[in-house]
């Protein structure tokens, strides 16, 4: 390799490993806050996955930043309890936890999969390409599901693109990719080299489930069926899809703009669209509590990040400050 090509690699990589560090730090709530502003931390206490905690990544200033901490789903503002987990998202249920965490200094980039159970110990551990994005759980507890942003891929004109996989908690089958779901749009299966895919969510069977498709400047609802492993376009302009408990509707990020989104919900029996009262711009996979609130961090303009909530009709509500990846279990 001559000294001109070796220092365009030099130069290259250096540019690559500056822009993964911005999307860890930004998709991860940015900087602490002040120290001044620090809130109630207790630790040494054991956390467990019972149906009745709020769980997070904490983003207070402290030795504590980073942490996975949690809140009594009834009483959100009491002291937060912190474990020693680092992740970088985290989610849960029914008995089954993943957390996803950037392992130092990787690069390209790596992130190690963290399977846990009820009491968060450790159940399977993978290493994968990728800076995590989002991560989910079967309502059953049976899949975990993840997207990570990659690099390396032909075909993405900005240098990144996005890798969703599954691991079978029973079976210990991990499909790295879920590239090679047939998929149909307008009634004929889709091809094409740049297809994205992330955001699963699962139904409650465990077998039906939705994510996002992006291609040719477009993003698809896909519903899907895993045991056929086939897919159906069934609406555009939904990201980061979350399906109700009650299987009834899709909570997502609606793109309104370049680099902004509104939260929306869609009504999957009528195909109608609605908008819950926050018009802050969102970029995250909403959770449901029950059937009629959604949990969801917002940035704030000190870059920091707050978890908050709303019902699909009443006023947002700060839920949990200086946080963000909250999961309910």
């Amino acid at each position: 390799m001559t000294r001109r090509l070796l220092g365009t690699a030099i130069g290259v990589l250096a540019l690559l490993a500056g822009a993964l560090t911005y999307i860890a730090h930004a998709r991860n709530g940015g900087a602490a806050a002040a120290s001044e502003n620090a809130v109630p931390v207790v630790t040494g206490q054991p956390m467990r996955l019972d149906g009745r905690t709020l769980f997070f990544r904490n983003l207070a200033d402290g030795p504590d930043h980073g942490k996975l901490a949690a809140v009594p789903l009834a009483d959100p503002s009491a002291a937060r309890r912190v474990g020693d987990l680092h992740c970088d998202r985290f989610a849960a249920a029914h008995g089954t936890a993943v957390c996803l965490r950037l392992k130092p200094s990787s690069l390209p980039p790596e992130t190690e999969l963290i399977v846990l159970d009820a009491n968060l110990h450790e159940l399977h551990r993978d290493t994968l390409p990728g800076t995590p994005s989002r991560a989910r759980v079967s309502p059953d507890g049976r899949i975990v599901n993840w997207t990570m942003f990659v690099t390396g891929d032909s075909y993405a004109a900005t240098g990144f693109s996005t890798r969703t996989g599954l691991y079978e908690v029973p079976t210990g089958r991990l499909v790295k990719t879920v590239e090679e779901l047939a998929v149909f749009v307008n009634g004929r299966r889709y091809f094409a080299s740049d297809v994205n895919y992330w955001g699963i969510t699962f139904g409650a069977d465990g077998n039906r489930f939705y994510l996002t498709m992006a291609s040719k400047g477009k993003t698809y609802l896909i519903e899907a069926d895993y045991r056929d492993y086939r897919g159906t376009a069934i609406a555009e302009n939904v990201e980061c899809p979350s399906l109700s408990p009650d299987g009834r509707r899709i909570a997502y990020k609606q793109k309104v703009g370049n680099g902004v989104w509104r939260l929306a919900v869609l009504d999957l029996a009528t195909r109608r669209i609605t908008h819950p009262p926050e018009p802050r711009s969102l970029d995250d996979q909403p959770v449901w509590q029950g059937n009629n609130t959604l949990l969801y961090p917002i940035r704030n303009p000190d870059n920091t990040t707050d978890i908050w909530s709303t019902t699909l009709t009443g006023p947002p509500k700060l839920l949990v400050s200086k946080a963000t990846s909250p999961s309910l279990s």
